[in-house]
C-alpha cells in the first residue's frame, strides 16, 4: 500500500510539474505575443505622428502667411488714411470758399467709404483663403491612415427583466397617495 501511495504521489508531482511548466511557457509566449503586437502598433503610430506633425507645420505656415498678409493690409490702410488726411489738409489750406471745402469734404467721404469697403473685402479674402488652406490640412489629416485599433474583448451583457417605467411610476404614485391618506393620530387630553 505504501508503494502505491508513493507511486500516486510521484504521478501527481510529475503532473503538477508539467502543469507549472506549461503555464510558464504559455505566460512567456503570451508576453512575447503582446510585445510583438505592441511593437507593431507603435510602428503604425509612427507614421501617424509624422503626418500630424506635418499638419502642424502646415498650419503654422498658413497662420504665419495670413498674419503677414493682414499686417501688410493694415500697413496699407494706415498709409492710405495718412495720405488722405494730408491731402485733405492741403485742400483745406488751398480752398478760398467754404462751398468748395464742403464739396471736397463730400468727395473725400465717398472715397473713404469706398476705401473701407475695399479694405474689408481684402481682409475677408485673406481670411477665406487661410480657412480654405486650413480645411485642406484638416482633410488630409483625417484621411490619413489611422492606427490599427486593438479589438476590445466582447463581454456578455447580463439581461434582467425590468418593469416598464410606467408601471414603476404608477406604483410609486399609489404608495405616495396611500401615505397621504393615513388618518392623523389625535391625542386625547389626560
Amino acid at each position: 500500500m505504501h508503494a502505491g501511495m508513493s507511486e500516486f504521489l510521484d504521478d501527481q508531482t510529475r503532473g503538477l510539474t508539467e502543469l507549472v511548466e506549461t503555464f510558464r511557457k504559455a505566460r512567456v509566449a503570451s508576453a512575447r505575443k503582446a510585445a510583438l503586437e505592441s511593437a507593431a502598433r507603435i510602428r503604425a503610430l509612427n507614421q501617424r505622428v509624422r503626418d500630424l506633425a506635418r499638419s502642424g507645420v502646415r498650419l503654422s505656415s498658413i497662420s504665419q502667411g495670413t498674419a503677414e498678409r493682414l499686417i501688410e493690409l493694415q500697413s496699407d490702410i494706415v498709409t492710405s488714411a495718412l495720405t488722405d488726411a494730408a491731402a485733405q489738409l492741403q485742400r483745406l489750406a488751398d480752398t478760398e470758399h467754404v462751398r468748395d471745402l464742403a464739396r471736397g469734404q463730400a468727395e473725400v467721404l465717398q472715397a473713404t467709404r469706398q476705401r473701407i469697403v475695399d479694405d474689408i473685402v481684402r481682409a475677408l479674402t485673406i481670411l477665406k483663403g487661410a480657412a480654405g488652406e486650413a480645411r485642406e490640412v484638416a482633410r488630409r489629416a483625417t484621411t490619413a491612415r489611422p492606427a490599427t485599433p486593438k479589438k476590445p474583448a466582447r463581454r456578455k451583457a447580463r439581461r434582467t427583466a425590468a418593469k416598464p417605467a410606467t408601471v414603476k411610476r404608477a406604483a410609486r404614485k399609489t404608495q405616495a397617495k396611500a401615505g397621504a391618506k393615513r388618518p392623523a393620530v389625535t391625542r386625547r387630553p389626560r
